[in-house]
């Protein structure tokens, strides 16, 4: 595209976190401006801020599938007494004084598949252990103590679960991380789209920039030439050749170009302070600004159907409408899972183990399937009205149709941007070339208007206007390149071509 050859090729790095200092003084290129701009700029800071916010979403949805280890422990002491009677009606009473000692531990490892389903497993060894003595009192009475010498025993459980109608299906419970993942795309895009109009601005500021110095200068010459005319036609009227009222009109012309000359130095401190506080936002902003590159005018070589081809294909703005659409058209279907019965089948091991005095023998029972068990079962479970799930049936459908709507809109909209673009840059590049031929056919109109004056074959009158002429032909040959080059930008940015046109990269 036009003028990419007056921006080098650098990457627009976002890592940078330290500002552009600001000079004293600077001569700015067109180049150095977008550089300096895409570092400074806060919006562009904040956008790269929603891009990561929006990428650590990934990493949660994907959270869910991890495995999920717990863990428990347990110790307890129960001291406890009772009295009873030897025998029946029996005056004497037997107490029995217990002491039970209690130590568990529960290990618990489960995970979620991507498939609907879950396992789950549970390991839970026990130390359990009692001692009782039963003291008589009265005549006869014994001391008789008990207690358990297998305190040690445990139980090992795995359990599988699949839904098969609710929650059934890689993409049903994927859509959370499929839905994270496409918004980090299109938070992507949102990045590029900010860096994408900041560029376009920035350029923009940049030709207002270049167009407020060249109407200034262009203003200071009509000033000479006014001021030129008005020497002449004061040593006329000194000797006698040339009226008064010629002096008073070259007087009221140099009088118009002052006053031109400040509207015009006011023009281009406004836009050179609008400049410098774009791309100096938090920077200390420079005292002067000047502009080193001119718009450069060149053939487009591009068809109106092969830009809305191009735009169709590359515009960010469009790409994120796709996502949207894709986003709720996933949604849509995870609402109509959810308006079915929740049917889910489970079958369940269970290791037991007798109990032994100490812990090993325990686990040889539990790995060993010396002591198996077995459950197999279904759960089902519908609500009777369901109106919930059908509420956001609903919804999602609507949302659904929104946006393919949304993008149905968006490539219209696009084509008719770059309909417009392409005419306007055919327009402009007309626009200019003649404006040129108007510029330099009123310099040719005012040399021979002021030859014809010197021979007296021309009135100051004449010539005082065809200095008017030549004035506003140059402020419109200005206007007509910045026009130009604006036009430009704007097709390229209207294409999606706006980067590589400025050899830039996002990373």
């Amino acid at each position: 595209m036009v003028r990419a050859s007056m921006v080098p090729v650098f990457a627009v790095c976002l890592s940078l976190a330290a500002q552009t200092p600001a000079p004293e003084g600077k001569h700015l290129s067109l180049q150095e401006a977008i550089q300096i701009s895409l570092q400074n700029n806060l919006q562009v800071d904040i956008a790269r801020q929603t891009r990561e916010a929006s990428r650590s979403g990934v990493m949660t949805s994907l959270g869910v599938f991890d495995w999920n280890l717990g863990a428990s422990a347990s110790t307890s002491r129960i001291d406890a007494a009772s009295n009873s009677p030897l025998y029946r009606g029996s005056p004497t009473a037997v107490q029995t004084k217990s002491t039970s000692y209690n130590r568990g531990l529960t290990l618990d490892l489960n995970k979620a598949f991507v498939w609907g389903g879950s396992v789950d497993f549970n390991y839970a060894p026990s130390y359990g252990y009692y001692r009782s003595l039963a003291i008589g009192t009265g005549a006869g009475g014994t001391d008789v103590a008990s207690s358990n010498s297998y305190p040690y025993s445990g139980v090992l459980t795995a359990t599988y679960n699949q839904n098969l109608l609710q929650g059934f299906g890689t993409e049903i419970t994927t859509a959370p991380l499929t839905i994270a993942r496409k918004n980090a795309q299109a938070a992507d895009y949102a990045f590029q789209l900010s860096i994408i109009n900041l560029v376009a601005t920035t350029e923009n500021q940049y030709w207002d920039l270049v167009y407020a110095e060249r109407y200034l200068a262009s203003k200071k010459t009509s000033l000479e030439l006014a001021q030129k005319q008005l020497k002449e036609n004061t040593i006329r009227m000194q000797v006698g050749t040339m009226a008064p009222i010629d002096v008073t009109s070259a007087e009221a012309q140099v009088a118009q170009a002052e006053q031109d000359i400040i509207a015009a130095e006011a023009q281009l401190a406004n836009a050179r302070d609008a400049l410098i506080r774009s791309l100096y936002p938090n920077a200390e902003r420079p005292s002067s600004l000047e502009t080193t590159d001119s718009p450069t005018i060149a053939h487009t070589q591009l068809d109106e159907a092969g830009a809305v081809k191009m735009a169709i294909e590359r515009r960010v703005e469009l790409r994120q409408a796709r996502i949207a659409k894709d986003v709720a058209t996933l949604q849509a279907k995870v609402a109509d899972n959810r308006t079915l019965p929740t049917l889910s089948a489970y079958a369940t091991y269970t290791g037991n183990a007798s109990n032994y005095d100490k812990l090993s023998p325990v686990n040889s029972d539990i790995t060993g399937f010396t002591y198996p068990g077995y459950t197999i079962g279904v759960k089902f479970g519908m609500p009777i009205q369901n109106r919930a799930a059908k509420g956001s049936q609903s919804a999602a459908r609507a949302n659904l149709r929104s946006s393919e709507l949304s993008v149905r809109d968006q490539e219209l909209s696009i084509t008719l941007q770059v309909r417009t673009a392409v005419r306007n840059v055919e327009a402009a590049e007309k626009g200019v070339r003649a404006a040129e031929k108007t510029r330099y056919f009123q310099q040719k109109n005012l040399e021979a208007e002021q030859k014809k004056f010197e021979n007296g074959m021309s009135t100051n009158f004449v010539v005082l206007q065809v200095m008017t002429n030549l004035d506003n032909a140059r402020s419109a040959e200005l206007q007509a390149q910045i026009n130009y080059a604006k036009a430009v930008t704007a097709l390229e940015q209207a294409v999606g071509n706006l980067m590589e046109a400025r050899n830039l990269t996002v990373k």
